[in-house]
């Protein structure tokens, strides 16, 4: 929520995370207190509530809040491969690749691979070699155990209907 006005500052940026920390919550607490004040007649506890929510998915100690940082990190996947695509093999982004190891569910991991997969056949089909191929090869392998998918695209053996 604190992005709608702070931005989405990634790892990338020249922003450390304690500045990046203290700008979503001086945001969330404008937005929850002084935004939302006037608004929440009859809910008093409105504000509080989507900040407690909000301090939740910051902590990311539960469940949910695991979820929902996982989905953000397989959503930036789902982008990366999709501007790959629209590159036309000419855009690299595997800069981002590195996202997946943050992954912390099993199911989430698994749709990683299933996007890295999909990376992976894009870039055979272009004939080239995008950068980073080792890290997703890698993340490919350290996932095996599904039928041996993951090792045979590693291989390059992967066929259609197999992604």
């Amino acid at each position: 929520m604190a992005e709608c006005l702070v931005g989405d500052i990634t790892p990338a940026d020249p922003v450390s995370k304690p500045e990046k920390s203290r700008r979503e919550r001086a945001t969330m607490a404008y937005l929850t207190r002084t935004l939302l004040a006037p608004a929440t007649t009859g809910c008093a506890d409105a504000g509080q509530r989507i900040q407690d929510a909000w301090e939740e998915y910051e902590a990311g100690k539960t469940l949910e809040s695991e979820f929902v940082h996982d989905v953000d990190k397989v959503e930036l996947l789902l982008q990366m491969v999709e501007y790959e695509r629209r590159g036309g093999g000419e855009l690299d982004l595997g800069e981002f690749v590195h996202v997946a190891e943050g992954v912390r569910l099993e199911e989430m991991k698994a749709w990683c691979r299933e996007v890295l997969r999909e990376r992976v056949e894009f870039w055979k089909g272009a004939g080239k070699a995008p950068q980073k191929m080792d890290e997703v090869e890698r993340m490919l392998a350290d996932g095996e155990g599904n039928g041996g998918v993951d090792e045979a695209v590693k291989k390059g053996e992967a066929g259609e209907g197999q992604s």
